[in-house]
């Protein structure tokens, strides 16, 4: 049985298998029913190892085992497989988020604060920066930061960006509009864009501008900006950078006030 590298990788991404469970059940599809002896030359994987990869797989629910002798395994078919899978995801995703959720009211989560409030206090400010690599880890940062505004949120950002962002951080502006915190986006705004700005209600302010660049700061004092363009990077290979300095956030956000005074409010924008 020839099965291509490139394969077995997606396989262990999607199914979450490791090397010799991709390979042995790949062979035992292939085969329909076999014995782990079999399976083992076929997959090419270590006679001692097919027995706990083949328990492991029926555990999972991609094998079933059969009655006699010699023992034997059936394969389940994959779109069964695929279901089961989606299935156990959503029950370990529903019993991590429970036991999460527990550790809010524990002495577990009051020592870990504590641990963490001891460590900033020792840290020097020009310590407070980070490199932030992938879309969805830069977009957490991002939210994370901007939870924690007590005065202002200023966004600069694309016509993509003002879409992902009033879509994902919508509940955050809730919160901090409750608060009193001020809310400035400039992005570019087009006709894909204005739906989305219109669903914003009063939450934040937008204007418009023909020159989008890609950064956030926080209460004059913390800094997160993007180096690439978004319409030209995969969301994988996004990379933004953090930095918790008022000395450039102010100056940065100086520089955004001379120009919001020459924005169009989105009112104001001939896009219909």
């Amino acid at each position: 049985m020839i099965v291509k590298e490139e394969f077995l990788s997606k396989l262990r991404r999607y199914f979450s298998l490791n090397l010799y469970e991709v390979k042995i059940w790949t062979a035992l599809l292939s085969r329909g029913v076999s014995t782990a002896g079999e399976l083992s030359d076929i997959a090419n994987v270590p006679r001692s190892r097919s027995y706990d990869i083949l328990e492991s797989l029926e555990k999972k629910g991609f094998v079933v085992m059969k009655l006699g002798k010699p023992i034997k395994y059936v394969a389940v078919p994959p779109e069964e497989v695929v279901e089961r899978v989606k299935k156990n995801v959503k029950l370990d995703a529903e019993r991590q988020t429970k036991l999460l959720e527990k550790l809010k009211d524990t002495e577990i989560l009051t020592e870990l604060n504590s641990l963490h409030n001891q460590g900033v206090e020792l840290i020097e400010p020009t310590d407070l920066s980070g490199s932030l690599k992938g879309r969805h880890n830069l977009y957490n940062h991002l939210e994370l930061t901007i939870k924690n505004a007590e005065e202002s949120v200023t966004i600069m950002t694309t016509q993509l960006g003002l879409i992902r962002k009033i879509e994902g951080f919508r509940h955050v502006f809730e919160q901090l509009k409750k608060r009193g915190v001020k809310i400035r986006i400039a992005a570019p705004i087009t006709k894909e864009s204005k739906a989305a700005v219109k669903s914003l209600g009063n939450l934040a302010e937008i204007r418009h501008t023909d020159n989008p660049a890609r950064f956030v700061v926080v209460d004059g004092k913390e800094l997160v900006f993007m180096v690439l363009n978004d319409t030209e990077v995969h969301p994988t290979y996004d990379v933004g950078i953090w930095v918790n300095t008022p000395f450039f956030a102010s100056a940065l956000e100086g520089l955004f006030d001379l120009a919001w005074k020459n924005m169009k409010p989105v009112k104001a924008t001939a896009i219909k």
